[in-house]
């Protein structure tokens, strides 16, 4: 049943959306990142569309197939299925603590996406949409198998990272064939693959490049982020190519035509394939038509991603779309940029990330804080940085001071002057009527910001509306004309317990836990987004509230220092773990070592060599005589860290001139985990190591 929903100066009819939320990969838990780009947007806009009235389905799952599940399951001794298994409960669980209101979260492996995803490229295949080709893959020898994408590594051909993967350089974030890559490695045994025949199915985008010219690069030239367009076009102004939609790999969804065994849908064919798969089980379970959400013109469908997903959910998968010929396409694709950490870029593989499990137990309830801070720093048109300093300060001087602040001295405030049962206002002056009309305009000022995706304009008017009653307190002052007019004070308390009840509903979008704390303090749930907007009275005289809680709590320093070192001590750790040890040099005879002449000396004196950067001059007491050495260590060590310094010296290296002073002997260094310069010194002097004491 359609219903019109009224907001200040329009009223439009409610709609049906369709809302999806881009698969979180199943190979590790969601950080920060992943909800500041998708997550968090993605449940600000469909609470909102429930406020006003409209029916949405708010969709998303685990994105379970693909090849770096299968390599983490290599590595961990497990099957794909127990990794899949083990983190869609996480993320799942997570999703729900954190008050992502998902109406559905399914995952790829369940039967009926299986079905779905099989059901959709067999209609294509039917309808003749894909191109059959033998094409020439890399193949692993050793491993016996085809190397799909994230099992080839190289070098980019665009901006020279050793490191690329076959599908994506992550460095320049260019899309890749691994066929393109340079110097190509398997990831399986490290060895050079060599191209071997295969047959598969490709897309043919180039087929559908005018349908995509017109319908993006003209029809939503206007209401689509600059962002998402201007990546949009620069694929198709370069040209689209046909896209493999099948791969030779045992875990994924089974090719379901004549000639496909041994070969699955490639997961970006069966990915995007689970928002549908996803709406059919919800709409089971809830007795809805699931084509309603998908074929019907007159439902919204919006799709929140990251920008590493734009040409997927822009190109290819409308491209699917309208090859499939009954669906409808995306109003919308409000695709965000990237979230920093500290200054660095988040990486799940470096453990560079603040995990959303993690948070949970370390900041308990303090869910909306995260929420906020994501929000006000949402990374919407450029990359933005993540601080731990910014979200403390988001939580103490607007949450807290602000938002939480109003709150409690009007909760106070009403029950120690009234016993908390509102008071009958006895008229209102022009302040008042201001403050009371500038309230009514907020749904419609928020709306506006949400409508147009700019959720950190939006949450910032939300704040503005709690400025606006701290400042109408601070002018009108309760606390003193309590004493002198009491039938000012009963308006004055009447007004902001209406601006509170006003902040109880248009905060759930954005502070969905604090908005019911917020309406079980009021002792109400009365009104709606439209009631903002129209209604006179939001709350009652002779209403009962409760009594008052804190909304906010303030977040110390320690707790920030606690979060810094956590990161500081992951890296190490990461670092350790990954560090590259030098493989050993060739074999030499003994008779080659005792040649060395190690001795153990102190230096005597240091200090910098002129003009250079490196370079220390040392004088050395090496037991056999005192000797200048010149030593590459003046960036990790200053001229007086070194004087006294037990060290261990090569006495019989040929002497060599540097920058004109002659170097009599090499200073045994080496680095420790973090890269940092050590000396190889033999610091025990209690055992009676002297200077000039052969090391052998």
């Amino acid at each position: 049943m359609r219903t019109f929903v009224a907001s200040k100066n329009k009223i439009h009819m409610s709609k049906r959306y369709t809302i999806t939320a881009a698969l979180p990969y199943t190979n590790g838990p969601i950080h920060i990142g992943h909800l500041a780009g998708v997550y968090v947007p993605a449940d600000i806009y469909s609470r909102y569309l429930r406020l006003t009235g409209n029916d949405v389905a708010f969709i998303c799952g685990s994105d379970e197939h693909g090849v770096p599940i299968t390599i983490k399951a290599k590595k961990e001794g497990v099957t794909p299925q127990d990794i899949v298994d083990k983190y869609h409960a996480i993320i799942k669980q997570s999703f729900i603590d954190f008050g992502i209101s998902l109406d559905n979260y399914s995952r790829t492996t369940a039967k009926i996406h299986h079905d779905t995803a099989q059901e959709f490229f067999k209609t294509l295949y039917d309808k003749n949409e894909f191109v059959e080709e033998v094409t020439e893959q890399l193949y692993d020898e050793e491993a016996n198998q085809f190397l799909a994408d994230r099992f080839v590594t190289g070098t980019c051909p665009k901006c020279g990272n050793e490191e690329a993967y076959g599908d994506q350089c992550e460095s320049c974030g260019s899309s890749l064939n691994a066929t393109d890559l340079i110097n190509p490695k398997s990831a399986i045994t490290g060895n050079v693959p060599t191209l071997k025949e295969t047959k598969h199915w490709f897309l043919p985008l180039n087929k559908h490049e005018e349908f995509l010219r017109e319908w993006i690069l003209k029809g939503h030239k206007k209401d689509w982020k600059p962002n998402v367009y201007g990546q949009v076009k620069s694929w198709i102004d370069d040209g689209l190519r046909p896209r493999a939609v099948t791969r030779d790999l045992d875990w994924g969804i089974p090719v379901p035509v004549e000639g496909g065994e041994g070969k699955v849908l490639y997961v970006w064919f069966d990915a995007p394939i689970g928002y549908i798969s996803a709406t059919k089980e919800w709409a089971e379970r809830e007795g809805k038509n699931w084509e309603d959400y998908w074929k019907d013109e007159d439902t919204k469908l919006v799709h929140f991603i990251g920008k590493d997903n734009i040409v997927f959910h822009c190109i290819i998968f409308p491209s699917m779309l309208k090859a499939e010929g009954s669906y409808i396409l995306p109003e919308n694709v409000p695709a965000n940029e990237f979230l920093n950490l500290e200054g660095q870029k988040l990486s799940t593989s470096k453990n560079w990330a603040v995990w959303l499990p993690d948070y949970l137990i370390d900041f308990p309830n303090q869910q909306d804080v995260l929420r906020y801070a994501l929000t006000a720093n949402a990374p919407e048109t450029k990359d933005n940085d993540f601080t731990w300093k910014d979200f403390q300060a988001r939580n103490n001087n607007e949450l807290v001071a602000i938002f939480g602040n109003f709150i409690n001295r009007v909760v106070v405030l009403t029950n120690k002057y009234y016993d908390g049962i509102i008071p009958e206002p006895s008229g209102y002056n022009t302040i008042d009527k201001e403050t009371l009309a500038a309230v009514k305009a907020y749904p419609s000022v928020i709306s506006s910001s949400i409508e147009r995706y700019r959720f950190r304009e939006a949450s910032q008017e939300l704040m503005n509306l709690a400025r606006l009653g701290n400042k109408y307190l601070a002018d009108e002052e309760p606390w003193k004309t309590i004493k002198t007019d009491e039938a000012r004070t009963k308006t004055v308390m009447f007004v902001a317990l209406h601006i509170a009840s006003a902040l109880a509903v248009l905060s759930e979008p954005f502070l969905p836990f604090t908005s019911e704390k917020l309406k079980g303090i009021l002792n109400t749930n009365a009104n709606n987004w439209e009631s903002i907007s129209t209604k006179d009275i939001l709350i009652s005289a002779k209403h009962q509230i409760g009594k008052a809680e804190l909304l906010f709590s303030k977040i110390e320093d320690a707790q920030i220092e606690a979060q810094l070192e956590k990161l500081i001590a992951s890296k190490k750790a990461n670092e350790a773990a990954n560090k590259v040890v030098e493989p050993q040099k060739e074999e030499i005879a003994f008779e080659d070592f005792t040649k060395l002449d190690l001795r153990v000396g102190t230096i005597l004196e240091a200090e910098k060599m002129p003009k250079t950067k490196k370079l220390l001059v040392l004088k050395v007491d090496t037991g056999i005589d005192t000797r200048t050495i010149v030593s590459g260590i003046a960036e990790s060590f200053s001229p007086e860290e070194v004087i006294g310094k037990r060290v261990t010296v090569l006495v019989n290296l040929a002497p060599r001139k540097l920058r004109g002073v002659e170097s009599q002997g090499m200073i045994l260094m080496t680095e420790d985990q973090a890269g940092h310069l050590v000396f190889v010194n033999p610091d025990n002097t209690k055992d009676g190591v002297s200077n000039g004491l052969q090391i052998s």
